[in-house]
């Protein structure tokens, strides 16, 4: 059998192709996947915070533009633990955490002006 070019480009394509494959099976999702419960713990820490973060501002937003003219926007704890489980889909969203966020997105977007809550009691 004589080796011309085309044979050895196309074994070699064959190869590599192989390799990739190979590697895709052993390696697959590490990137992703965190290597430690705990900073599998602190990643879920961030998101459950950034989440509540979101649900905060949405309740913000949703009462202020609900709001009346004149009448100041109501935002609640409850609203926020609400849009948290039901678009983020937390089963259990505890309420001071959700008091928290909602206090922290009441003073960064200077909602003492328009709107009223209950988070601060």
């Amino acid at each position: 059998m004589r080796w011309n070019l085309d044979v050895v480009v196309g074994v070699l394509v064959g190869l590599v192709g192989t390799g990739l494959i190979v590697a895709g099976v052993v390696w697959k999702g590490r990137a992703v996947r965190p290597f430690a419960a705990s900073r599998a713990r602190s990643v879920a820490q961030r998101e459950y915070a950034r989440d509540l973060q979101r649900a905060a501002d949405h309740v913000i937003a949703t009462a202020r533009r609900s709001a009346g003219d004149g009448e100041p926007a109501i935002v609640t704890v409850e609203a926020v633990v609400r849009v948290t489980r039901e678009r983020y889909g937390y089963a259990v969203v505890e309420r001071h955490h959700a008091a928290a966020a909602l206090r922290r997105r009441f003073e960064h977007w200077r909602c003492a002006v328009d709107c009223v809550t209950d988070a601060f009691s």
